[in-house]
């Protein structure tokens, strides 16, 4: 068991008792930055959200999803 454990935090803030609103540098910089990490993902990202939609949506209807699954390989089976 812990001894005695006192109520004030151990830590401090890195605003150091000063305003924690964002500076305006900052803002531009971290809006910069996530600028150039859309870019650089681009199409493959987008892509892995769209699968990730589409899989939240498929998951919640397991049994409908195998049917209609199962129709559309049968259907092209029989056209091709």
């Amino acid at each position: 068991m812990p001894k005695n454990i006192s109520a004030a935090p151990l830590w401090s803030t890195s605003s150091f008792g000063q305003s924690t609103d964002w500076l305006a540098s900052e803002r531009s910089e971290l809006s910069e930055h996530l600028s150039q990490c859309g870019a650089q993902r681009g199409r493959l990202q987008a892509l892995r959200s769209g699968a990730d939609q589409l899989q939240s949506v498929l998951i919640g209807r397991v049994i409908t999803s195998v049917v209609v699954v199962a129709l559309l390989l049968g259907c092209s089976w029989l056209v091709l």
